[in-house]
């Protein structure tokens, strides 16, 4: 009986860790070859879709989206980000710029502060008023007499630093209680304080299945033509399809007060897979029209097309030399 309990508990042990090498094990049997992506947390949606659909004509490449955490970034075949690397980091990477994200100031529902400028919006001081330490801030003619709490990511991370530098200032400059985690663990510090003001990018703010802001998060309008008040016209943040057609019609033109920057996607240029580089390249030829639906503006029409690998990274998924 001993015996059997010990053959029991050997087998119980050895299961715990079987479903991982049986998954590679039955992947190398159909042929498969396996893709890792990590990267910044709000992009996987995207990241998804793009490996749902890239499935229906490359089913035998299983790619999957893992979190990273504090794990080495090289241990990756993909890495889907939203802020520049390095220029030492640069060297060593290949990068398709797909999609870009745009910011915007958003607060609790149920709020005062999100009574008040939900309807009268926010203009450049009234940002610098609310989210920055500014020491150079003169003290505002019509001070903001209702309760607020600032919240901010606690570790560097692209969007604050987009955020930040937009209006001139470093991350370190953002004022509030700071949040570990992602982007997503801000919106839920958020929504749990009924005076709580913070900053998110378009795909965290909207639910993709309904285009509505998602429940509990009200938008607050930005000034986007610099002329220190928010206007009807300004208003039309109801619908997440309406947003990113009004903000791609006003770039270049109006558009003062909402950062925007890139989600892009890197390989190492001497790791990379062909899996990996013919997975980048059927995004760049046909990732661009799922971009609306999740809250991204579309790249640049010229950078993404001149955007290819280069030949060393080529030469070496081929095999060459």
């Amino acid at each position: 009986m001993n015996f059997i309990k010990k053959i029991a508990v050997f087998l119980l042990f050895w299961g715990f860790f079987v479903p991982v090498s049986a998954q590679d094990a039955s992947t190398e049997a159909q042929g498969q070859k396996l893709v890792i992506v990590t990267g910044a947390r709000f992009s996987y949606q995207l990241v998804e879709k793009w490996i749902d659909e890239y499935a229906k004509v490359n089913p035998e490449v299983q790619i999957i989206v893992e979190s990273r955490g504090s794990n080495d970034p090289l241990k990756y075949d993909i890495l889907a980000e939203v802020y520049e690397h390095p220029e030492e980091l640069k060297k060593q990477r290949e990068y398709l710029y797909i999609a870009r994200y745009a910011i915007l100031p958003v607060a609790n529902s149920q709020s005062s502060f999100a009574k008040q400028f939900a309807e009268t919006g926010l203009n450049n001081d009234t940002f610098r008023e609310v989210f920055f330490h500014d020491i150079f801030s003169e003290k505002s003619k019509k001070p903001i007499t209702v309760p607020y709490t600032v919240y901010t990511r606690m570790q560097n991370a692209g969007v604050p630093v987009v955020f930040a530098s937009h209006f001139g200032f470093q991350q370190k400059d953002i004022k509030g209680t700071g949040i570990a985690g992602a982007d997503s663990h801000l919106m839920k510090a958020l929504l749990r304080d009924t005076t709580g003001v913070s900053y998110l990018p378009l795909p965290l703010i909207y639910d993709p299945r309904t285009g509505a802001p998602n429940e509990g998060l009200a938008v607050l309008p930005p000034d986007l033509n610099g002329n220190k008040k928010v206007t009807p016209d300004e208003k039309f943040y109801d619908r997440l399809e309406t947003v990113v057609n009004r903000i791609e019609e006003l770039e270049g033109k109006e558009l003062k007060n909402i950062p925007i920057s890139y989600l892009h996607l890197s390989v190492d240029r001497q790791r990379a897979t062909k899996e990996a580089v013919d997975f980048l390249r059927w995004i760049k030829d046909n990732g661009v029209q799922y971009l609306h639906e999740y809250g991204y503006l579309k790249p640049d029409a010229r950078r993404l097309n001149e955007q290819e690998f280069s030949a060393l990274t080529t030469r070496r998924i081929q095999g060459g030399n």
